[in-house]
């Protein structure tokens, strides 16, 4: 997607450890308007899948699953990474590895809002490891819905987990592949 890429290009910033800022428009503050394209763009590549439901982790990916599920007409619901007071006890638990937390969090998601019929698409903004979209493809295992695929923005191609989420047949659809980036220069190449 070029007006991703372009995005990224302007506004991206390379730090230290592999990480890429984007928070000016991607996961702090959101370019609504981007994130509206990024759906159609998500609807556009996932047309034919028979999208019942979006599914994403909290916090990062929220807004732009939310803009996803309306391009699809269907739900969004996000995995929280703590039990609160106002979600039953019937749940689907799993744990995911943050890559850019550097820790590891228990996820739910309520056993209401994940079910057998369900055909699941996920969403994320980033994808490095892969160990969050593991846990999301877990959850959806544990409901008995069928996984269609995965929608990332970003995925960081000198990372593993695009590369093994794909050997183990996941259909993984990402906007903006970076082959690599350079924190002296700041310079970002996509495939």
């Amino acid at each position: 997607m070029e007006l991703l890429k372009e995005r990224i290009r302007r506004d991206g910033r390379v730090r230290a450890g592999g990480v890429l800022k984007v928070d000016g428009f991607l996961n702090h503050q959101m370019d609504v308007e981007l994130f509206a394209e990024i759906g159609n763009e998500f609807r556009r590549r996932f047309s034919g899948d028979e999208v019942t439901k979006i599914l994403t982790i909290e916090a990062s990916g929220i807004g732009i699953a939310c803009l996803t599920a309306l391009a699809f007409h269907v739900p969004a619901v996000f995995a929280k990474k703590t039990q609160t007071k106002n979600i039953d006890a019937d749940v689907y638990r799993t744990q995911v590895e943050s890559f850019t937390h550097g820790k590891t969090y228990d996820i739910i998601v309520s056993k209401e809002y994940l079910r057998p019929n369900d055909r699941v698409l996920l969403i994320d903004d980033f994808l490095a490891n892969g160990k969050a979209l593991e846990g999301l493809a877990r959850l959806v295992k544990d409901a008995g819905a069928v996984l269609v695929g995965a929608g990332i923005v970003i995925e960081k191609g000198f990372q593993p987990g695009g590369e093994r989420l794909r050997r183990e047949g996941i259909h993984l659809e990402s906007l903006a592949i970076i082959d690599s980036m350079d924190e002296k220069t700041g310079e970002i190449r996509f495939r």
